[in-house]
């Protein structure tokens, strides 16, 4: 019986087909990243990832709470040993300041929106948009003014920064709130140049980061003047 070879099939290798990107659905979940829809204008597109100024936000807002904390701690223990601790009488146009910081939260919010709907609308409303940042603006600067009216007032009373205690508490919490005013005035330029046609640079995030701030800074201003009405 003849011997008979035999014969190998190798099967031709199968072509896999490429994987294609996922577009993210904007959940928890998985590693992908918004894909821009062909024809479609880059101010529509939704920028749904959580980018490092989201991040970062809450990261400073957290130092920041941290750093009231320690100083109203302060000022309590302070208060609870001292026996040259002289109250005094808070100026009124605190609670004036208070009222002007609580509507330039509105007036943001209002922007805010009135942003998201210029972005999705494809260039209608930025005119509304702008008139809100502007208000916020201009009521973020009047507070800063009603606060130096304020410190001026402590002055004609006789009460400087080193006069007693509470007076040098008033003084320092009151300054670094309104400091940090002041960088929150500087996110709101900065958010108003980037609203700019010319420009057009602003995300979503950015806008979102900023108002996150300025909201902050109203509700710990609700929470100093408290602190200083009850311990100054």
């Amino acid at each position: 019986m003849g011997s008979r070879s035999m014969a190998t099939i190798i099967q031709p290798p199968v072509e896999l087909e490429p994987e294609r990107p996922r577009v993210s659905d904007g959940g928890s979940g998985g590693g992908s990243k918004n894909v821009e829809p062909d024809g479609r204008d880059l101010k529509s597109v939704d920028d749904r990832q959580p980018e490092p100024v989201r991040t970062g936000i809450w990261v400073g807002l957290a130092s920041v709470t941290m750093m009231f904390a320690a100083l109203t701690s302060a000022l309590f223990v302070r208060e609870g040993s001292a026996t040259d601790w002289h109250h005094l009488t808070l100026p009124p146009i605190l609670y004036l300041n208070t009222l002007v910081l609580l509507a330039s939260s509105v007036t943001l919010e209002i922007a805010r929106r009135r942003v998201a709907a210029y972005m999705r609308s494809a260039g209608t409303g930025r005119s509304k948009a702008m008139f809100w940042l502007y208000a916020t603006l201009v009521l973020g600067f009047a507070f800063a003014v009603g606060q130096y009216v304020a410190w001026q007032q402590l002055r004609a009373e006789g009460l400087y920064l080193a006069t007693n205690p509470n007076s040098s508490f008033f003084y320092l919490l009151t300054a670094v709130h309104l400091i940090h005013v002041l960088g929150g005035l500087g996110g709101l330029v900065r958010v108003i140049y980037k609203l700019n046609p010319t420009v057009m640079t602003l995300r979503r995030s950015t806008m979102d980061a900023t108002s996150y701030y300025w909201h902050f800074m109203g509700i710990l201003w609700m929470y100093l003047l408290f602190v200083l009405w009850l311990k100054i």
